[in-house]
């Protein structure tokens, strides 16, 4: 199977100094940085956003939407594992879909990864803000200040260089998670079972009762909530031409940070709706901090858990930052966006893949101010590629039999098979939830896709490392058919 056409073809048309002037710093994180990596994409959604699904689906809606999407997560992750031992390059999903699929393929699942990476980011500046002002902090009364502060930091210090910034998100998200455990240790003193279940049913839903008040559609109804838990993860092969040993490296990491995301998930699900109830937190834009408060009144633990969650938002903007740079990096690298995007300072840093989303994330946090629209465009834009990265490792195995593995996915072809079925229930669930936002996702897409059809498809880039790896398998498929 290949998304490709006539007239979809590498060039040639570049210098000899190409690929030099975009090169990223070799060798710069092991497993360990890189597993701080994968749980930063992610942390932040442990502090906030989950909790709405509680008004969609009440606590068994959202606890079985969670494991539903969990198992999506795992088997995707352990199919990315694969793929990225294979190609190790900074395209992560482009590069995989770009052999299995076809240039069409490998631009559609670009595309849809780099919606999910502007714009998260811009979405959790907002968060950010708001957590600002609400702790009281700089006698700020407006998050604008905050949005913008967010921006230059960070993207100075992703500029400083790749081993800087790792460092730097591992710490904060230390920090991040170090709470949520603590957080979860204190709820779980008041923890009772019968508060789970106290959100009102609704007699008219099919299938409604305690456990399924909003009935057997608001499990599906909270897909996208149940992907706040572990959204992002995915993107730890992003960091591959920046890692040692990646072909062993990443899979260790991605495996890793999986791991670790599937424990914070169930303890902060389960502490949070039973220490205070779950009618209590589902409209709450801080949950764990509202657990914590006996009869709403503040806690030393609870001001401690509030900070603590401004700092998973802080490890998680700025780690998804760094993955968005690098999806755009590759894309413009190899042609499929203007070339100039991809150019690379002394320090080894694509500057205008940081400065140029940055300032989109600025200028739409800035102007909208509504931060869970913009994420849900992202989560639209994230289930695409979920669906394209599966059906990629479905196509290699079936296709290329023999291609070299160094990590092989458990199970094959039926892991994948999984997460492909589930991330195509969890696109048609965002339709649920926000019908705006998906049809926002929808426009930015369609403007993609005529830019890569009109002009960008004739001009590829044939040395980029995903295109090369392309040609070969041509090559190879050309010389069997002789």
């Amino acid at each position: 199977m290949t998304l490709d056409t006539q007239n979809t073809r590498p060039t040639g048309d570049t210098g000899d100094d190409y690929l030099e002037r975009r090169t990223l710093r070799r060798g710069s994180a092991g497993w360990l940085l890189l597993t701080g990596l994968g749980v930063a994409y992610v942390v932040s959604g442990d502090y906030s956003g989950w909790n709405f699904g509680l008004a969609q689906g009440g606590f068994g809606g959202l606890g079985i939407a969670m494991a539903l999407m969990g198992v999506m997560y795992a088997c995707m992750v352990f199919s990315l594992a694969e793929l990225s031992s294979v190609l190790p390059t900074a395209g992560g999903g482009y590069g995989f879909a770009r052999r299995a699929l076809g240039p069409w393929g490998g631009f559609l699942t670009g595309t849809a990864i780099l919606i999910e990476y502007v714009l998260a980011p811009a979405a959790i500046s907002i968060f950010i803000g708001d957590y600002v002002e609400s702790l009281g902090l700089f006698g700020l009364t407006s998050g604008r200040p905050v949005y913008l502060a967010c921006f230059l930091v960070f993207i100075g210090i992703h500029l400083w260089g790749v081993g800087e910034a790792l460092r730097f998100s591992f710490v904060v998200t230390g920090i991040a998670v170090a709470a949520l455990l603590v957080f979860a240790v204190a709820a779980f003193t008041d923890f009772d079972a019968s508060k789970l279940n106290d959100i009102p049913v609704d007699t008219g839903a099919f299938g409604a009762n305690s456990w399924l008040p909003m009935g057997l559609l608001g499990i599906w109804a909270a897909f996208p909530f149940g992907m706040w838990f572990f959204l992002g993860v995915e993107g730890v092969p992003l960091a591959a031409e920046e890692t040692k040993d990646p072909a062993r490296t990443l899979p260790r990491a991605i495996r890793w940070s999986m791991a670790i995301l599937v424990v914070l998930a169930v303890l902060t699900f389960l502490a949070s709706s039973g220490a205070r109830g779950s009618a209590a937190i589902q409209g709450a834009g801080n949950p764990l901090v509202e657990a914590l408060r006996p009869g709403g009144r503040a806690t030393a633990l609870s001001r401690i858990v509030n900070y603590a969650g401004l700092a998973g938002l802080v490890a998680s903007f700025f780690s998804l930052i760094y993955a968005g740079s690098r999806q755009l990096f590759a894309l413009s690298r190899a042609g499929y966006l203007p070339r100039f995007l991809s150019l690379t300072s002394r320090r080894k840093a694509p500057y205008l893949g940081l400065l140029v989303p940055g300032a989109i994330g600025f200028a739409l946090a800035a102007s909208t101010g509504d931060g869970a629209r913009m994420l849900n465009v992202a989560v639209f834009g994230a289930t695409i590629s979920y669906a394209l990265m599966s059906l990629s490792h479905i196509v290699l195995r079936r296709r290329e039999p023999g291609l070299e593995r160094p990590y092989r996915t458990p199970g094959g072809v039926l892991t994948s098979s999984v997460a492909l079925v589930l991330a195509c229930a969890a696109l048609v669930a965002t339709f649920l939830v926000d019908v705006t936002a998906a049809l926002i996702a929808l426009g930015v897409y369609a403007v993609a896709i005529g830019y890569f059809g009109a002009y960008s498809r004739r001009h590829l880039v044939a040395r980029a490392p995903e295109e090369e790896f392309a040609a070969l398998a041509a090559a190879e498929a050309e010389l069997e058919r002789d």
